[in-house]
């Protein structure tokens, strides 16, 4: 049974950070006007937050890549996401007036988004378990 759930894994780590920047980022975006945080807080710090959660997505779906691989495909999948909205139909448009659309989808395409993701996806990538632990040196 320790063998199956390792604590100390790279992959429970990364599912552990995978929920606290989930958690992060709801709340974030939750309360972060009821506690008067400026809007460039609230939505660039929010839309960071995401970028994090696709690498930490992509690093649990493809756990044996390399770590710069995982943050170019989060890197492209979270442009894909970006572009996309400006795709218009009706019924995705209603769908991104709901709550869920919106935090998955967005609603509006801004270039400034983009690089909020890569920001994001950059410091996952830096703080990535598997990323140190391939660099610690061998005993």
């Amino acid at each position: 049974m320790r063998k199956i759930i390792r604590t100390r894994s790279p992959q429970f780590l990364r599912l552990a950070a995978l929920f606290l920047v989930i958690v992060l980022g709801l709340v974030l975006r939750t309360f972060g006007y009821a506690a008067d945080l400026p809007f460039i807080v609230v939505k660039y710090d929010g839309s960071a937050l995401w970028g994090a959660m696709v690498y930490l997505l992509v690093a649990l779906i493809a756990a044996r890549s390399r770590p710069v691989a995982i943050a170019v495909t989060a890197l492209f999948i979270a442009i894909s996401v970006e572009m996309f909205r400006l795709y218009h139909t009706p019924w995705l448009d209603a769908f991104r007036l709901t709550t869920a659309g919106a935090l998955l989808l967005g609603r509006v395409f801004s270039l400034w988004n983009m690089l909020a993701y890569a920001i994001g996806i950059g410091a996952a990538c830096a703080f990535d378990p598997a990323r140190r632990t391939a660099l610690r040196p061998r005993r």
